[in-house]
């Protein structure tokens, strides 16, 4: 009876945030098991571009060091952040979601080459964080009990505490950068005056990934309604 909850807790998250938070517990997992070493899996133009090794622009953004302190608090922002943009702002535009991991992962591996950082997986957490913040600017957080503030100050308050552990704040800025140039094309600049909206999902990702719309006159049964969680405006981080 629990495996079977939990398998339908599981099948209950989102697709794409099921598939890469799967992705990093996975290959962190392989790593604590000695069946993968980081070094098969870091970010290096040299043996991608010479070795061929391509995997590497893939399993870069999938390991976030040992499993440890910095791995949950990770895992957990990359699931809720990824979950609620999924959820909302994104929901029932599965290709569109996919697009924006595209063009982020794309920028940050241009980036990163210039800045010498072997994962981007945290990047990309903070990536997440920041659009999500940005399209809730009204959203009230609370970070541990300790600070109030509103969701778009929410990517630097998680820089400062980076800052307070003795990270690198460089990964961080890296993931606000990105994260900004995306919701300012997307969300921005269409609707200047003499804008216009350059980032288009290209049809075949759509084709991959967008069901068919839903008739509008169905009315499902109550066993086949939607059901989850009200993530979103009211939830509080770290309270």
């Amino acid at each position: 009876m629990a495996y079977q909850t939990l398998q339908q807790e599981y099948l209950q998250i989102p697709v794409v945030t099921r598939a890469y938070t799967t992705a990093c517990v996975l290959t962190t997992a392989a790593v604590q098991l000695e069946i993968i070493t980081p070094f098969q899996l870091y970010f290096n133009p040299d043996l991608i571009l010479r070795n061929y090794q391509v995997w590497r622009l893939i399993t870069n953004f999938l390991f976030f060091g040992p499993v440890g302190f910095n791995f949950l608090f990770n895992m957990i922002f990359l699931y809720r952040y990824c979950r609620m943009l999924e959820e909302g702002s994104f929901r029932g535009r599965t290709a569109d979601f996919v697009f924006m991991f595209l063009f982020g992962g794309l920028l940050m591996t241009i980036f990163g080459t210039f800045v010498s950082l072997v994962f981007l997986g945290q990047a990309f957490t903070i990536m997440l964080v920041y659009v999500w913040s940005r399209r809730n600017p009204n959203v009230r957080m609370n970070f541990f009990g300790l600070l109030n503030f509103q969701a778009p100050f929410l990517p630097w308050v998680l820089m400062g505490f980076s800052l307070l552990l003795g990270n690198s704040i460089i990964v961080d800025l890296l993931g606000i950068a990105v994260g900004h140039v995306y919701f300012f094309l997307e969300d921005v600049f269409p609707n200047q005056p003499g804008g216009g909206r350059w980032l288009r999902t290209p049809s075949i990702i759509k084709m991959l990934f967008d069901t068919p719309e839903e008739d509008a006159n169905y009315n499902p049964l109550p066993e086949e309604r939607p059901g989850g969680f009200a993530w979103g405006e009211g939830q509080r981080l770290g309270g």
